[in-house]
């Protein structure tokens, strides 16, 4: 080999290792979770100064799908305005970032500030001063969206405790509408006129609100979890009718137990829970718009189970919009392929399936006796165990044992559809948490 030839191969050798070290680097926005800062190499410094050097685990601590255009902010959007998210987490960690989202947003959407924090208590604007932090993305204080698009914060080293309110806060300066929005929160947040995202009093926040507005997802760096349990559902699952500020959806008592289950030594895996409900959902059928308002679960399984943040499980609770809002009969063949359209691609990408029997509608006006048997025959298909890997049977445990076509009377919120705390509650006591355990089927 001549000289010449020698160093034009070195320099290809050397090219690919640094493209492979590029690669490694800017994967780490879209690892599996599990990857540290350390992983980028000694010497390297991170995007944001208060990056984790810690280890740990990234999970989701808490979600919510992007719904809707909020009505009435086509022009002004929330210019000149702090929106402050109150969220609930499912699991502490020692590091956090956040998913900002404007997909149903037709301008740009300009963010110059946002910040996070640990909420001073229950039911306030106000942070406890010493955890506010301000967030970065790629480096610096702004950032720009485009219309359809979401953004990944640089992740902030500040100690997030589990079962605790976090304050997300983001300022935008200029018109920018339609604002993407979640707009059954069941959680009080606060908006304020002009650039206050750093005030830790909460004192310029005078308007509540009862949406999430622009956020989508907080991840923390968890030394308390492995992994994620992503919750796909419909109203029953985005807790409607619970009682709001109190985290009675049946996915925060299902956090709660497997918590206390683990602690007291019980053998069960460590994850988080996050909650992917949309009141009305569907597993068929998109709402109207472009992007569709309230897309189908097949049209946003990707978005909201497969790309949250080291997902494991996922638990389907989805059906009963199929069968009530079709106006003709629902064909519960057609509704059984989606649900297992659904399974497949989660078994695709190694995610466990647990599933929901369709939970009793008697006396809601929805209510046929053909539409009954509907419900009836998509829930002797989902026990037979031929649409998920494991079942949670909601409807046995809720349902009046005396007419199992309707809702026990104490776990009905009086609309005979949607539960009551009480009925929140004991679908997630229902759930037998031994499902969680393993992995996907492997594929032949």
């Amino acid at each position: 080999m001549t000289r010449g030839r020698g160093y034009a191969l070195l320099g290809v050798v050397v090219a690919a290792i640094m493209a492979l070290s590029t690669a490694l680097y800017v994967g780490v926005a879209s690892d599996n979770g599990t990857r540290d800062q350390n992983a980028l190499g000694e010497g390297r410094v991170p995007h944001n100064s208060a990056a984790p050097a810690s280890t740990g685990t990234w999970v989701g601590t808490w979600s919510t799908s992007p719904a809707a255009a909020e009505p009435g902010t086509e022009t002004t959007g929330m210019a000149d305005r702090s929106v402050r998210n109150v969220v609930h987490t499912s699991v502490g960690g020692t590091s956090a970032r956040v998913t900002l989202s404007n997909l149903y947003g037709q301008s740009p959407l300009n963010i110059t500030r946002a910040t996070i924090a640990v909420s001073a208590g229950s039911g306030t604007a106000a942070a406890l001063a010493d955890t506010m932090r301000q967030l970065t993305f790629g480096g610096g204080p702004t950032v720009v969206i485009p219309p359809g698009r979401q953004v990944m914060s640089d992740a902030v080293r500040v100690v997030i405790p589990h079962d605790s309110d976090v304050l997300i806060t983001t300022y935008t300066p200029t018109s920018s509408g339609p604002v993407t929005y979640h707009p059954h929160a069941r959680q009080t947040s606060y908006v304020a006129q002009g650039d206050h995202a750093q005030d830790a009093t909460g004192t310029p926040y005078t308007e509540r609100s009862i949406y999430w507005r622009y956020l989508t997802a907080l991840d923390v760096l968890s030394n308390e979890s492995d992994g994620t349990i992503v919750a796909l559902g419909d109203s029953l699952t985005d807790g409607i009718t619970s009682t709001s500020g109190a985290n009675n959806r049946w996915t925060d008592v299902l956090s709660d137990r497997l918590r206390a289950q683990i602690a007291a030594g019980r053998d069960l895996p460590r994850y988080s829970v996050v909650n992917q409900g949309i009141s009305g959902n569907r597993v068929l059928t998109d709402g109207l718009g472009r992007p569709a308002d309230n897309p189908s679960a097949l049209n946003r399984f990707q978005r909201d189970v497969l790309e949250r943040t080291n997902v494991k499980v996922v638990v389907i609770d989805l059906g009963v919009n199929d069968i009530l809002r079709n106006p003709r009969l629902a064909d519960p063949n057609a509704i059984l392929d989606g649900l297992r359209t659904l399974v497949g691609q989660a078994h695709a990408r190694g995610v466990k399936v647990v599933g929901a029997t369709l939970m009793p509608f008697y006396g809601h006006r929805g209510y046929t006796d053909a539409r009954e048997a509907v419900r009836q025959t998509i829930n002797a298909e989902i026990r037979a165990g031929r649409v998920y890997d494991a079942v949670a049977d909601f409807d046995q445990a809720l349902r009046d044992p005396y007419d199992p076509r309707r809702l026990r009377t104490d776990y009905d919120s009086g609309d005979h559809l949607h539960p009551s705390d009480k009925g929140y509650a004991r679908m997630a006591e229902s759930f037998d948490l031994e499902t969680l355990k393993g992995s996907a089927p492997a594929e032949l």
